[in-house]
Protein backbone atom coordinates (compact mmCIF):
# COMPACT_ATOMS: atom_id res chain seq x y z
CA UNK A 1 0.00 0.00 0.00
CA UNK A 2 1.10 3.53 -0.85
CA UNK A 3 2.33 6.19 1.52
CA UNK A 4 1.03 9.72 -0.05
CA UNK A 5 2.10 13.34 0.28
CA UNK A 6 -0.40 15.68 -1.15
CA UNK A 7 0.71 19.33 -1.96
CA UNK A 8 -1.67 22.77 -2.49
CA UNK A 9 -2.05 25.98 -0.98
CA UNK A 10 -5.70 25.91 -1.42
CA UNK A 11 -7.00 24.64 1.74
CA UNK A 12 -10.26 23.06 0.25
CA UNK A 13 -8.70 21.15 -2.81
CA UNK A 14 -6.12 19.75 -0.61
CA UNK A 15 -8.56 18.62 1.82
CA UNK A 16 -11.10 16.85 -1.22
CA UNK A 17 -7.59 15.23 -2.90
CA UNK A 18 -6.89 13.67 0.62
CA UNK A 19 -10.32 12.55 0.84
CA UNK A 20 -10.20 10.87 -2.55
CA UNK A 21 -6.81 9.46 -1.43
CA UNK A 22 -8.03 7.56 1.77
CA UNK A 23 -10.80 6.28 0.19
CA UNK A 24 -8.49 4.32 -1.83
CA UNK A 25 -7.87 0.85 -0.80
CA UNK A 26 -4.15 0.93 -2.12
CA UNK A 27 -3.71 3.62 -0.12
CA UNK A 28 -1.88 3.12 3.27
CA UNK A 29 -1.93 6.70 3.91
CA UNK A 30 -2.38 10.03 2.54
CA UNK A 31 -0.58 13.30 4.14
CA UNK A 32 -0.93 16.86 3.30
CA UNK A 33 1.38 20.03 2.89
CA UNK A 34 -0.14 23.43 2.44
CA UNK A 35 2.93 25.04 0.66
CA UNK A 36 6.08 24.26 -0.93
CA UNK A 37 8.44 24.12 2.03
CA UNK A 38 6.14 22.06 4.46
CA UNK A 39 6.64 19.14 1.50
CA UNK A 40 10.08 19.50 1.31
CA UNK A 41 10.86 19.27 5.14
CA UNK A 42 8.60 16.36 4.91
CA UNK A 43 10.08 14.81 1.91
CA UNK A 44 13.67 15.50 3.62
CA UNK A 45 12.22 13.13 6.54
CA UNK A 46 11.66 10.43 4.26
CA UNK A 47 14.64 10.71 2.30
CA UNK A 48 16.83 10.69 5.72
CA UNK A 49 14.71 7.72 7.00
CA UNK A 50 14.76 5.55 3.25
CA UNK A 51 11.88 4.38 1.57
CA UNK A 52 11.61 1.57 4.03
CA UNK A 53 11.79 3.64 7.13
CA UNK A 54 8.90 4.81 9.29
CA UNK A 55 8.87 8.31 7.24
CA UNK A 56 8.91 6.71 3.83
CA UNK A 57 7.05 8.91 1.30
CA UNK A 58 6.64 7.00 -1.96
CA UNK A 59 4.30 9.50 -4.32
CA UNK A 60 3.65 13.21 -3.91
CA UNK A 61 0.73 14.50 -5.61
CA UNK A 62 1.71 17.95 -6.49
CA UNK A 63 -0.20 21.27 -7.04
CA UNK A 64 1.88 23.73 -9.65
CA UNK A 65 1.07 26.93 -8.84
CA UNK A 66 1.91 27.85 -5.28
CA UNK A 67 3.24 30.42 -3.37
CA UNK A 68 6.86 30.62 -3.28
CA UNK A 69 8.17 27.62 -4.84
CA UNK A 70 5.93 25.94 -7.50
CA UNK A 71 5.37 22.18 -7.61
CA UNK A 72 7.44 22.51 -10.57
CA UNK A 73 10.54 23.53 -8.86
CA UNK A 74 9.57 20.97 -6.20
CA UNK A 75 10.12 18.08 -8.76
CA UNK A 76 13.30 19.76 -10.13
CA UNK A 77 14.50 19.14 -6.72
CA UNK A 78 12.77 16.09 -6.19
CA UNK A 79 15.06 15.26 -9.34
CA UNK A 80 18.50 15.34 -8.02
CA UNK A 81 17.97 12.71 -5.20
CA UNK A 82 19.00 8.98 -5.71
CA UNK A 83 16.19 7.68 -4.45
CA UNK A 84 13.23 10.58 -4.70
CA UNK A 85 9.16 9.57 -4.66
CA UNK A 86 7.40 9.19 -7.76
CA UNK A 87 5.40 12.58 -9.00
CA UNK A 88 2.18 13.19 -10.04
CA UNK A 89 0.94 16.72 -11.10
CA UNK A 90 -2.56 17.86 -9.59
CA UNK A 91 -2.90 21.37 -12.06
CA UNK A 92 -5.95 23.27 -13.00
CA UNK A 93 -3.96 24.47 -15.82
CA UNK A 94 -3.19 22.14 -19.45
CA UNK A 95 0.22 24.24 -20.24
CA UNK A 96 2.60 22.31 -18.09
CA UNK A 97 2.34 18.96 -19.64
CA UNK A 98 5.69 18.84 -21.83
CA UNK A 99 7.61 20.41 -18.47
CA UNK A 100 5.61 17.45 -16.32
CA UNK A 101 7.17 14.80 -19.23
CA UNK A 102 10.70 16.53 -19.01
CA UNK A 103 10.61 15.73 -14.99
CA UNK A 104 9.31 11.85 -15.68
CA UNK A 105 6.15 12.48 -13.71
CA UNK A 106 4.05 9.43 -13.55
CA UNK A 107 0.81 11.36 -14.31
CA UNK A 108 -1.02 14.83 -14.74
CA UNK A 109 -4.24 14.86 -13.32
CA UNK A 110 -6.53 17.89 -13.73
CA UNK A 111 -8.79 19.67 -12.16
CA UNK A 112 -11.79 19.89 -10.60
CA UNK A 113 -10.41 16.06 -9.50
CA UNK A 114 -12.35 13.42 -10.85
CA UNK A 115 -12.96 10.01 -8.59
CA UNK A 116 -12.14 7.77 -11.46
CA UNK A 117 -9.20 9.87 -12.95
CA UNK A 118 -7.43 10.08 -9.35
CA UNK A 119 -8.07 5.89 -9.43
CA UNK A 120 -6.11 6.03 -12.52
CA UNK A 121 -2.90 7.81 -11.39
CA UNK A 122 -3.32 5.68 -8.32
CA UNK A 123 -2.73 2.82 -9.90
CA UNK A 124 -0.08 3.69 -12.14
CA UNK A 125 1.97 4.77 -9.50
CA UNK A 126 0.85 1.35 -7.30
CA UNK A 127 1.92 -0.99 -10.68
CA UNK A 128 5.27 1.04 -10.52
CA UNK A 129 6.10 0.50 -6.44
CA UNK A 130 4.91 -2.87 -6.59
CA UNK A 131 7.14 -3.25 -10.08
CA UNK A 132 10.40 -2.20 -8.47
CA UNK A 133 10.23 -3.18 -4.71
CA UNK A 134 12.61 -6.38 -5.27
CA UNK A 135 15.13 -3.29 -6.24
CA UNK A 136 17.25 -2.73 -3.26
CA UNK A 137 19.62 -0.96 -4.56
CA UNK A 138 17.36 1.70 -6.93
CA UNK A 139 14.42 3.04 -6.11
CA UNK A 140 10.64 3.18 -8.04
CA UNK A 141 11.75 4.90 -11.43
CA UNK A 142 9.09 5.83 -13.66
CA UNK A 143 9.24 4.43 -17.48
CA UNK A 144 9.34 6.94 -20.29
CA UNK A 145 6.33 8.71 -20.72
CA UNK A 146 5.09 11.36 -22.58
CA UNK A 147 2.01 13.39 -22.70
CA UNK A 148 -0.73 13.59 -24.80
CA UNK A 149 -4.20 15.22 -25.03
CA UNK A 150 -7.41 12.27 -25.42
CA UNK A 151 -10.92 14.57 -25.26
CA UNK A 152 -9.81 17.22 -23.16
CA UNK A 153 -7.93 14.85 -21.02
CA UNK A 154 -4.13 14.79 -20.27
CA UNK A 155 -2.87 10.80 -20.19
CA UNK A 156 0.43 9.72 -20.30
CA UNK A 157 1.69 7.05 -22.89
CA UNK A 158 4.89 4.83 -22.05
CA UNK A 159 7.73 5.94 -25.03
CA UNK A 160 7.92 1.86 -24.91
CA UNK A 161 4.71 1.31 -26.39
CA UNK A 162 5.47 4.06 -29.46
CA UNK A 163 6.50 2.16 -32.39
CA UNK A 164 7.48 4.56 -34.50
CA UNK A 165 6.48 8.78 -35.09
CA UNK A 166 5.76 10.50 -37.75
CA UNK A 167 6.87 14.28 -38.48
CA UNK A 168 3.96 17.09 -38.87
CA UNK A 169 5.87 20.26 -39.09
CA UNK A 170 6.44 21.60 -35.03
CA UNK A 171 3.97 18.66 -34.35
CA UNK A 172 4.83 14.82 -34.09
CA UNK A 173 2.19 11.97 -34.64
CA UNK A 174 3.07 9.27 -32.25
CA UNK A 175 1.90 5.83 -33.92
CA UNK A 176 1.34 2.58 -30.82
CA UNK A 177 -0.68 -0.66 -31.07
CA UNK A 178 -3.69 1.48 -30.70
CA UNK A 179 -3.85 4.36 -32.05
CA UNK A 180 -1.81 7.57 -32.57
CA UNK A 181 -1.23 10.48 -30.93
CA UNK A 182 -0.05 14.53 -32.29
CA UNK A 183 2.07 16.13 -29.70
CA UNK A 184 3.65 19.45 -29.77
CA UNK A 185 7.11 18.33 -30.27
CA UNK A 186 9.38 18.62 -32.96
CA UNK A 187 10.24 15.49 -34.41
CA UNK A 188 14.19 16.43 -33.90
CA UNK A 189 13.85 16.81 -30.64
CA UNK A 190 12.68 13.21 -29.66
CA UNK A 191 15.27 12.08 -31.81
CA UNK A 192 17.64 13.27 -29.68
CA UNK A 193 15.51 12.46 -26.88
CA UNK A 194 15.18 9.38 -27.21
CA UNK A 195 18.36 7.78 -29.10
CA UNK A 196 19.49 5.89 -26.11
CA UNK A 197 16.14 4.29 -26.05
CA UNK A 198 16.67 2.57 -29.15
CA UNK A 199 15.23 4.97 -31.81
CA UNK A 200 16.79 5.79 -35.13
CA UNK A 201 15.97 8.02 -38.01
CA UNK A 202 15.35 6.52 -41.12
CA UNK A 203 13.66 9.53 -43.21
CA UNK A 204 13.00 12.81 -43.13
CA UNK A 205 9.34 12.49 -41.85
CA UNK A 206 10.34 9.05 -39.62
CA UNK A 207 11.80 7.89 -36.37
CA UNK A 208 11.16 4.39 -35.57
CA UNK A 209 12.06 1.88 -32.50
CA UNK A 210 14.62 -0.75 -33.96
CA UNK A 211 12.95 -3.28 -31.72
CA UNK A 212 9.50 -2.99 -33.27
CA UNK A 213 11.48 -3.85 -37.03
CA UNK A 214 9.77 -6.75 -38.13
CA UNK A 215 11.90 -6.86 -41.64
CA UNK A 216 14.75 -4.72 -43.75
CA UNK A 217 13.40 -4.77 -47.30
CA UNK A 218 16.04 -4.16 -50.12
CA UNK A 219 13.90 -3.75 -53.45
CA UNK A 220 15.73 -2.17 -56.87
CA UNK A 221 17.74 -0.25 -54.74
CA UNK A 222 15.03 1.41 -52.66
CA UNK A 223 15.29 -0.10 -48.62
CA UNK A 224 11.93 0.33 -46.93
CA UNK A 225 10.91 -1.46 -42.90
CA UNK A 226 8.02 -3.06 -41.89
CA UNK A 227 6.33 -2.89 -38.54
CA UNK A 228 3.55 -4.80 -38.02
CA UNK A 229 1.71 -3.82 -40.71
CA UNK A 230 3.02 -0.80 -41.85
CA UNK A 231 5.60 -0.31 -44.27
CA UNK A 232 7.76 2.52 -44.34
CA UNK A 233 10.88 4.19 -46.52
CA UNK A 234 14.36 4.57 -45.20
CA UNK A 235 15.67 7.54 -47.18
CA UNK A 236 19.33 6.83 -49.01
CA UNK A 237 21.01 9.32 -46.35
CA UNK A 238 20.05 6.60 -43.31
CA UNK A 239 19.95 3.18 -45.04
CA UNK A 240 23.50 2.22 -44.44
CA UNK A 241 23.22 3.27 -40.76
CA UNK A 242 20.11 1.59 -40.13
CA UNK A 243 21.63 -2.24 -41.75
CA UNK A 244 24.45 -1.56 -39.48
CA UNK A 245 22.08 -0.66 -36.55
CA UNK A 246 20.35 -4.09 -37.39
CA UNK A 247 22.84 -6.02 -37.81
CA UNK A 248 24.66 -5.63 -34.57
CA UNK A 249 21.27 -5.76 -32.67
CA UNK A 250 20.71 -8.95 -34.30
CA UNK A 251 24.31 -10.43 -32.96
CA UNK A 252 25.60 -10.54 -36.97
Amino acid sequence: MLRVLAVDDEEPALGELLYLLRADPRVRTAEGAGDATAALRRIGRALETGPDGDEGVDVVFLDIHMPGLTGLDVARLLAGFARPPLVVFVTAHEGFALQAFDLKAVDYVLKPVRRERLAEAVRRVHDLVHATAPAVTSGPVAPEQIPVELGGVTRFVSVDDIAYVEAHGDYARLHTDHGSHLVRIPLSTLEERWAARGFVRIHRSHLVALARIDELRLDGGTTSVRLGDTDLAVSRRHARQLRDLLMRRAGG
